[in-house]
């Protein structure tokens, strides 16, 4: 296993611990006397529907996202008809209830899911569900939801108990095909595909098919006293970890969320916040891609004012635009492309972090010219005036002996994305006092 087995472990026993004790409460409440009100919801059985957690006093915050980037080839007939597909997600902070966005935005046709469930991983990387933790999700009460083409929508909150840094399981079965499945293509984590309808299969035994594709799934929530709200990560494939290692959360926001919680913790003074991760790889602040989603401009009302909580968000994108234009790109409209992102989240009250742009020297897409480019991109954001921060991954990743490269041990071998390393650094760099704060909506 690419994750420590032990740590995939307490966190199932975590959760079925909290949900036992909860059981045991639901069963002390519901023998009250007259005169003593139950709660009906927590009353009810610990059926696969219901969950025996005890009711939170937290707040709403995204503890993980992804981006819909477009349909999966491959799926414009048949789609993922008559299969269960069963997402792994990492979460950044844990909760008492839960609730899941289910997205067709690619899709051509209604996408119809009659079964869909929730449950805490029995181990990393695998398709098993910790005992006692699956939960049936309903929509609107029912469990049969149609997303018609282009929309999505948002699960009932079910009382689940979900801890941080842990393995989340969420399966969908669909009966008939919407066409293109609406997908996030570099997961850098194994999910599940089984023939059939297994949604509520807890052994994982019918989950032959895996893929690092995360299908239809955009958002997991959690009702959590750990968090404040969200933090956003938004950018490109360097965001999205595209060479980070496989199953094993080391891309930086990953790394980001692990210093928060360690921070809190410790007692420092740190901001409680959820961390998603909104890149996609490839992805420009100024032009659509068919294959590597909407432009940034385009996108960052779904994806970062369309989150849960949002209260702060890392931008991280210009560098695709360097590299792929044909001709030249003009620094000056990227940065007012950046400008605009930072306009519509202060129409928000959202604060906006931003970083520098980081080497390629050495990479197939490298020019002298280009990296003129890249330099008066930063000269512009390190000079001020565009965002309310800004966090130096470029001083942070480059080589000393050659600015205009990787350092050696932060570099994948592309000469372009981080290896582990270079991700940690970047999420070390982060000032945690920076994410503090807000600002004032427009």
């Amino acid at each position: 296993m690419t994750k420590q087995y032990g740590y995939a472990l307490l966190c199932a026993l975590v959760a079925l611990v909290v949900a036992l004790s909860g059981a045991l409460y639901v069963g002390v409440a519901a023998d009250h006397g007259s005169g003593h009100r139950t709660n009906s919801a927590l009353a009810a059985p610990a059926a696969p529907g219901n969950s025996a957690a005890p009711v939170s006093a937290g707040v709403w915050a995204g503890t993980w996202a992804a981006a819909p980037v477009g349909g999966e080839p491959g799926t414009e007939t048949t789609g993922m008809a008559g299969r269960t597909v069963r997402n792994v997600v990492h979460t950044s902070v844990g909760g008492t209830s839960a609730r899941v966005t289910l997205s067709n935005l690619y899709g051509t046709r209604p996408l119809t899911v009659t079964h869909a469930t929730l449950a805490v991983a029995a181990v990393d990387d695998g398709p098993a569900a910790a005992g006692g933790t699956l939960r049936r999700l309903t929509f609107g009460g029912a469990t049969t939801v149609t997303v018609p083409p282009g929309g999505q929508t948002v699960s009932d909150a079910v009382q689940v108990v979900v801890p941080h840094d842990c393995d989340i399981l969420v399966s969908t079965y669909s009966p008939t095909s919407s066409g293109p499945v609406t997908y996030h293509p570099h997961g850098r984590q194994t999910s599940y595909v089984a023939d059939g309808e297994h949604t509520e299969d807890e052994t994982g035994t019918a989950y032959t098919g895996t893929t690092e594709y995360w299908r239809y799934l955009t958002a997991l929530d959690v009702l959590s006293d750990e968090a404040d709200g969200t933090v956003v990560a938004f950018g490109d494939s360097i965001t999205d970890g595209i060479t980070s290692t496989l199953g094993a959360d080391r891309r930086w926001p990953d790394v980001l969320a692990d210093r928060l919680r360690t921070a809190v913790r410790s007692g420092a003074d740190a901001p409680r916040y959820g961390v998603v991760n909104e890149g996609i790889s490839g992805n420009q602040v100024l032009a659509d891609d068919p294959r590597r989603g909407a432009s940034g401009l385009h996108r960052f009302e779904r994806d970062v004012l369309g989150r849960t909580n949002v209260k702060v968000v890392v931008i991280d994108l210009g560098v695709n635009d360097i590299l792929r234009n044909p001709r030249l790109a003009d620094p000056e409209a990227v940065v007012a492309g950046l400008r605009t992102l930072v306009e519509r989240a202060h129409a928000h009250g959202v604060k906006v972090i931003g970083s520098t742009l980081t080497p390629f020297h050495g990479h197939r897409g490298y020019t002298d010219a280009r990296e003129g480019v890249r330099q008066r991109i930063n000269e512009a954001i390190r000079a001020g005036g565009v965002y309310d921060a800004v966090v130096d991954f470029d001083k942070a990743l480059r080589d000393p002996y050659d600015p205009r490269s990787l350092r050696p041990d932060h570099d994948s071998g592309d000469h372009l994305h981080p290896s582990d390393r270079g991700y940690r650094e970047m999420a070390e760099t982060l000032d945690l006092e920076e994410l503090k704060g807000t600002v004032a909506s427009a």
